[in-house]
Formats: structure tokens, C-alpha cells, sequence
């Protein structure tokens, strides 16, 4: 029998399958897809060698325009990455995305994590951390869960400053569980911190908030941490990583639990994935956070070693025992995570940080000399903030685009109410001909009149 003639299911099995679900065929299957988005024909062209492959695949990328500048953030950063990042994980005895069981032989990866583990921590401020999560904003919902367990509670206060990507999936991930989650409204690219507040009674779990916010404002989270423990709840920040080199850390201002996207740490931008998520918590909490945790020990003649620990295999593989959705780890992106820590050391992540603040700052104040352009945050800003333009943002930045530049994220899609506003974003890679560019750009945009 040939590849082609082969059918994993019989007609008979396919029938008892269909009644199953209540199908009454297998184009039934296929009805929610418009018959315009359907495959017309499953007739390929011939196959091509390796090399007429190649040769036609750079033809097509050449029409993805990708000499674009961005200054597009949100959550998915343009940062340097080390060459030695992707030499390192690349090596075969690294090259897997799974947290092994079996500490006899897997000593280099379960190494490799607890590092990982340590580098969060000192990081964020946190006494415990785990061997990572998918991505940022489902570390934020499982934090949110965590909060949940911990206290007993059923309400979440969530700040409007948030991602709104993070924010629909923590109301995803918390939509089937007894929680009400409470949102506030952010206040000039930044926390309103008397409704937030105010929305704290005795039945918030955690505040859920992120610094720097969406918007790009950096906040000082010491008085909600103070506010949130007086009414008993638990204080969950977002944290951007990078920003860690130059801002007091979450730990530090009093969180109980700090996640984040570990995207901007040695990790490509690949239209958005894969990344990792990271999560730290006071030792406290420990046996509630969700994932692996690797620990240190000896072995039976003395020799340091690594296991997993704390947590038995049965709370990963069987639902009624689990503790969150996470049953694996990005345990890959993770390990370029360390790699990009320890390669910059320090001072060098330090370094780091100030390039993204002091490129941002000569940005802002450029693109804010524009006639009609404001900024709307208010407080300071690490290398993201948001202007008010004069006109509508999404049709500004889909023209900038035609010349080659990716001003910023609109944010009209988000935020109705700030269909005129745009966040830009300034990494360490843009120069100050790209800034320069910029700005001159859309001041040509604002005072050209489209009919």
C-alpha cells in the first residue's frame, strides 16, 4: 500500500466518530469556513530540490518588505540579541523545550534551569521562581489563579494599564472559576491610584498591575502594595525585564508576585512566538506556583546535583491534581534567557537598560516638538510612551508605513477613546538617524492634507 492510499480511520470508524459529535458528515466539519477562505484545489505543483526550494522561498521574503524601521513595541521588542545566545542553545544537549524527570541523566539541562531560576530572582525581587511559563500573559493569568488559591478569595482589582492582550487572557483563563475580575481605568498613561484603590475590599485575592504600564509610564508600586496587603490581597506585577536594569524592582516595592514575557531577553521576535514567561514569588507561596521548580542537592556520595522538586510528577498529568494549565515549559527560550543574562553581566544589562531609557527620552522629546503632537504620560517613562497626534493614529502610522518606517502601536483598536494616540518605542538598535527620520516624517504626515 502506498503513502497516498492510506487512511488512519475506516469508513465504519469514521461514521461511529461523526455520530459522536452529532456530525452528519465530514463536510459538516468544515461548514464554519467561508467558502471563500476554502482550498479550491489539493493539486501541488512538482516537488523542488533543496536548492530551487531556497532560491524561491528568498523571492518570496523579498515581498514581505522587510526593510522596515520599528518602533513597535507592546509587548514584542526589537533588541539585540548576542551571537553567542543561539550558539550556545543550539547545542544538541540543550536543544529541547521540556523539563526532563530523570535527574540521572539530565544534570546540564536541570542545571541550566536552576541558574535560570536564580537569574529571575535576583531580577525581580523574588525569594523563589520557577523553570518558566509559555509567555507573558498567561505567567499574569496564573499568577491571578495563584492569588486565588493562596487567599481563598474570588476577586481580582486588574489595572486598565495591563496589556490588553494579557487582560483577555486572564479573563479567559479565570472565565470558567468562581472569580470576578474588576478593571480600572489608567489615568494619563498610568495608574489612577485612587480608584484602584477604592475597588479593594475583603474579597480581592491580588491587584494585577504592570510597570512599566502599556502606555510606558513607570510606577512606583510601594503605596498599592501597602494598600493591597492592609486589605489582605496579594500584590502580581508585569514586569518588562529590561526595564529591571534601571528600575527599582517589583520585589523591592513589595510584590508578592512578579511575571513577565521573556521575549526582549535573547529571544527573536519571530512574529510573535515563541517566547517564554517568567514567575517569581515570595518562598512563602511557593508550593502554589504553577510549573516546575528544579532544586539543588547531593547525591548519595555527596556530589551537588539537581531534581525536580516540591511538586509531584501526578499534579502535571492529571487534571484533577493540577495546580494551573502549565505541563510543560519553554525550557529552550528560557535557557537563551540565562544565556543573554550572564553573557551581558551586570553592569552590561545595566548598560542595556540606559540605551533603551536615553535613546526613548531624545525621542519623545523630538517627536513632542512637533506642532499638535503631545505626550500623554505624565510620570516618567522607561523606552515606550504615548502621543496624541492631531489626527487619527491608524491612518498615520499605515502611511509611515509606505515609506519604510513602523511609527508605533495605534491604539485606537484598544482604547476607542485614544483612536488618536500611538505608542512608540525606542530599543537599544535605533539610532539617531532612525529617531531623526522619524520625527521628520510625521511632521511631513501631520501637515499634508489627504483627500
Amino acid at each position: 500500500m502506498s503513502a497516498a492510499d492510506y487512511s488512519p480511520a475506516t469508513p465504519e470508524e469514521v461514521r461511529e466518530m461523526l455520530v459522536a459529535i452529532g456530525a452528519t458528515d465530514v463536510e459538516a466539519l468544515f461548514s464554519p469556513i467561508p467558502a471563500e477562505l476554502r482550498a479550491r484545489s489539493f493539486d501541488l505543483p512538482a516537488g523542488m530540490s533543496e536548492f530551487e526550494m531556497l532560491d524561491r522561498l528568498k523571492g518570496l521574503a523579498k515581498q514581505n518588505g522587510a526593510v522596515v524601521t520599528p518602533f513597535i513595541g507592546g509587548g514584542c521588542y526589537d533588541h539585540v540579541i548576542p551571537a553567542v545566545v543561539d550558539h550556545l542553545a543550539g547545542r544538541a544537549e540543550f536543544y529541547t523545550a521540556y523539563t526532563p524527570y530523570q535527574p540521572e541523566c539530565s544534570q546540564g539541562t536541570l542545571q541550566a534551569l536552576f541558574e535560570y531560576q536564580t537569574a529571575i530572582c535576583r531580577l525581580t525581587g523574588m525569594e523563589a521562581a520557577n523553570a518558566s511559563l509559555y509567555d507573558g500573559a498567561t505567567a499574569l493569568a496564573e499568577a491571578a489563579m495563584m492569588a486565588h488559591r493562596v487567599t481563598g478569595r474570588t476577586r481580582i482589582v486588574m489595572d486598565g494599564g495591563v496589556t490588553p492582550f494579557s487582560r483577555e487572557v486572564v479573563r479567559t483563563y479565570l472565565n470558567n472559576l468562581d472569580v470576578e475580575i474588576m478593571e480600572v481605568v489608567p489615568q494619563d498613561g498610568g495608574i489612577d491610584r485612587e480608584a484602584l484603590t477604592a475597588a479593594l475590599d475583603d474579597a480581592t485575592a491580588a491587584v494585577l498591575v504592570q510597570n512599566p504600564t502599556f502606555f510606558g509610564t513607570i510606577e512606583d508600586l510601594s503605596a498599592i502594595a501597602a494598600a493591597a496587603h492592609e486589605k489582605g490581597a496579594l500584590l502580581a506585577v508585569s514586569a518588562y525585564p529590561v526595564s529591571l536594569g534601571l528600575v527599582k524592582s517589583p520585589g523591592e516595592m513589595g510584590a508578592d508576585i512578579v511575571v513577565g514575557d521573556g521575549q526582549s531577553l535573547g529571544n527573536a521576535m519571530s512574529f510573535g512566538g515563541p517566547s517564554f514567561g517568567f514567575i517569581g514569588a515570595l518562598k512563602k507561596y511557593i508550593r502554589n506556583m504553577p510549573g516546575r521548580i528544579v532544586g539543588e542537592t547531593v547525591d548519595s556520595q555527596g556530589r551537588r546535583g539537581f531534581v525536580l522538586t516540591l511538586q509531584a510528577r501526578e499534579q502535571h498529568i492529571k487534571r484533577h491534581k493540577a495546580t494551573s494549565n502549565i505541563c510543560s515549559n519553554q525550557g529552550l527560550c528560557a535557557l537563551k534567557g540565562l544565556i543573554f543574562l550572564t553573557s551581558l553581566g551586570k553592569e552590561g544589562f545595566r548598560e542595556l537598560a540606559a540605551l533603551n531609557r536615553d535613546k526613548a527620552e531624545y525621542a519623545k522629546a523630538q517627536l513632542a516638538a512637533i506642532d499638535g503632537v503631545t505626550v500623554v504620560n505624565t510620570g516618567p517613562t522607561f523606552n515606550e510612551f504615548t502621543l496624541r497626534l492631531p489626527k487619527n493614529a491608524d491612518e498615520v502610522v499605515a502611511r509611515l508605513l509606505n515609506q519604510g518606517i513602523a511609527a508605533g502601536l495605534p491604539l485606537g483598536t484598544y482604547e476607542p477613546e485614544m483612536a488618536d494616540c500611538l505608542v512608540v518605542t525606542v530599543t537599544e538598535k535605533r539610532t539617531k538617524t532612525e529617531i531623526d527620520r522619524l520625527a521628520l516624517k510625521l511632521a511631513e504626515e501631520l501637515t499634508t492634507v489627504h483627500f
